[in-house]
């Protein structure tokens, strides 16, 4: 089997509701994606997705996911779509870097392998858990009534997890996590995701004003090593996120136990090959995961459905999932839904989901 041609289109899916990063650092009203179709001489196609969530958010860039396979495309075709170490070294030669460019091929990769083996991704894995997964909310910086209103929102259509950005003004933070706190249902999940948007300093008074909570905190400053200098200073629980991006990280992460939980963002690790590797390392260290996609369609998300399906139920926190963020559906429908705050693992071979190609409109790349 070979790559015979691939496919680029740009479609825009705007946000339900304006968003606000954590500290009001972003605003933003559309996400910028990026669909791949990879076609094969034994007819079978897969399809992959890159969006990053805005451009300002990390080192990641929808046009730039574009020009990346650009470059690569020309040492991708003729190769056997199947073998996705081969492809990702072949990436990764072509390409040095730009991780976020080559997630889209490697997901496309992977459902043309689990459609010639007759199996979702998650079975060919190795998973495959079919216990559904608590879809996380993601409640933008806001005021205390505002978070509450957003939470109320979620809760209506069954989310029992939720992760709610906060950073940039202390005395604001502690009241918001007290105020969540007090609200908070029983059996909820509940991340406090700080996005970066912490001084060393600020991280410190929030954490220790809030020990009593025994809350979780995600990405509490901007670098490992600002996590690696406060992590004798408290006892709260860390995720790390925008810093999980490469092995090395996990590795040093696990190694110097700076986070007890990995939030693994598909999209910026460079696709489920590289994921895959980092799951290992947190399993073999007692570091729980949630699993996510940076942003995107019902593609993005069933691609880390299938992640999440390869973890055992009991490591495995929450995915969360854009979908419910979104006015347009390229999907039509199909693929993973949520069902009571839950997603359920699709039974079709492959993703399990492809797009409506009628609704992406013209291609802006056709590589043969």
């Amino acid at each position: 089997m070979k790559i015979t041609a691939i496919t680029v289109y740009h479609v825009d899916l705007p946000l339900e509701h304006p968003y606000w990063l954590s500290g009001g650092r972003l605003k933003f009203e559309c996400l910028d994606a990026t669909l791949v179709k990879l076609e094969t001489d034994a007819g079978i196609t897969g399809w992959g997705e890159g969006t990053p969530w805005g451009h300002t958010y990390v080192p990641a860039h929808g046009p730039g996911i574009r020009a990346g396979i650009e470059t690569m495309a020309p040492f991708l075709l003729g190769l056997d779509p199947r073998k996705v170490l081969e492809v990702e070294r072949v990436m990764d030669l072509s390409l040095p870097g730009h991780l976020y460019a080559k997630s889209p091929i490697d997901m496309a990769c992977w459902d043309i392998a689990g459609q010639a083996a007759g199996q979702p991704i998650a079975d060919l894995m190795g998973g495959g858990s079919r216990t559904p997964r608590p879809i996380a909310s993601s409640v933008g910086a806001k005021t205390v009534e505002e978070t509450r209103a957003v939470m109320d929102r979620y809760r209506q259509r069954g989310y029992v997890a939720h992760s709610v950005k906060i950073g940039g003004d202390v005395e604001r933070d502690i009241a918001r996590i007290r105020d969540v706190e007090s609200i908070r249902k029983p059996g909820e999940i509940v991340l406090y995701d700080v996005n970066r948007g912490w001084t060393r300093q600020q991280a410190l008074r929030v954490m220790r004003a809030t020990e009593d909570l025994q809350v979780m905190f995600e990405q509490p400053c901007e670098t490992l090593d600002d996590i690696a200098a406060i992590r004798p200073l408290h006892s709260a629980p860390v995720s790390v996120d925008e810093s999980l991006v490469t092995l090395q990280d996990a590795a040093r992460i696990a190694r110097d136990g700076l986070a007890e939980v990995f939030g693994i963002k598909l999209n910026r690790v460079g696709g489920l090959t590289k994921a895959a590797r980092m799951r290992d390392i947190a399993l073999a260290h007692g570091i729980d995961m949630f699993v996510m996609a940076t942003g995107g369609s019902v593609l993005a998300d069933c691609e880390a459905l299938h992640l999440a399906a390869t973890i055992p139920d009991e490591n495995c926190h929450a995915v969360w999932a854009c979908q419910d963020m979104l006015t347009v559906d390229i999907a039509g429908g199909r693929g993973p839904r949520n069902i009571d705050g839950h997603l359920h693992l699709p039974e079709a071979p492959g993703l399990g989901v492809h797009p409506d190609e009628g609704a992406l409109g013209d291609p802006v790349g056709v590589y043969q």
